[in-house]
């Protein structure tokens, strides 16, 4: 509801300053529905990002627990109690591993629902370690070692990420400044010299003129903002 209120209001905002038109706002509508999308994309990104970092850390305790002794089956339960401790009930990884530890109930293998969640959540860490696994396990190889090494390169990758985000945070802020920058200078013009844009407004050129600059506005949006996106 948020998200749409916010798509809602950049909608009012430049059916306003880029035509002063109630009108404009109806077909302008459409860009409601890209806004919300992208929204939801960026949603989804900070997710597989969160169940990344949540999911090294179950790693590392099916590592331990499997060094205990526990079967890896065994071990996913005992690691389902440390991930509680860590992240709460109703985080993303517990909510996950509860799903597996249903499945094993049912008979499903442990690699079948570990690649199921690598499917899900469209984590490419989760992915590759769900490979690896199946080899390790079908070929006998020292799963301790396998899990270990795993959580290692997803800790590395995690690290990498943050500080390529911490280095470019101030641009991101610079970008979503001057997103608004248009809006704040058809304001200042328009309150300090009434009848400045008149032209612009309630005429065919006027119309053509402002939807022309719509456009390289929202090019500029979205150019700016694949920039500042990197992905490790």
């Amino acid at each position: 509801m948020l998200v749409c209120l916010e798509g809602a209001l950049l909608v009012v905002m430049i059916g306003y300053f880029f035509y002063q038109s109630g009108l404009a706002c109806v077909f302008l509508s459409p860009l409601l529905v890209f806004f919300v999308r992208e929204k939801k994309k960026e949603r989804a990104k900070r997710n597989r990002q969160e169940l990344s970092v949540q999911f090294k850390d179950l790693v590392l305790a099916l590592s331990a627990n499997v060094k205990a002794g526990y079967s890896i089956e065994n071990a996913l339960r005992e690691s389902c109690r440390d991930m509680e401790l860590l992240y709460g009930k109703d985080s993303s990884i517990c909510m996950e591993v509860k799903y597996m530890l249903r499945g094993l109930e049912n008979h499903v293998v442990f690699e079948k629902l570990l690649y199921d969640l690598g499917m899900r959540s469209h984590v490419p860490d989760i992915m590759q370690f769900a490979d690896v696994f199946l080899i390790a396990r079908r070929s006998g190889g020292n799963l301790t070692e396998i899990l270990e090494k795993t959580a290692s390169v997803i800790e590395q990758k995690v690290e990498t990420d943050k500080e390529i985000q911490l280095m470019i945070s101030a641009k991101k802020m610079e970008q979503k400044i001057m997103n608004m920058v248009p809006f704040l200078i058809i304001f200042y013009i328009s309150a300090t010299s009434k009848g400045f844009f008149d032209v612009l407004y309630h005429n065919l050129v006027g119309v053509a003129v402002m939807t022309v600059c719509l456009f390289f506005y929202g090019a500029a949006c979205l150019f700016s903002k694949r920039i500042v996106e990197i992905e490790v």
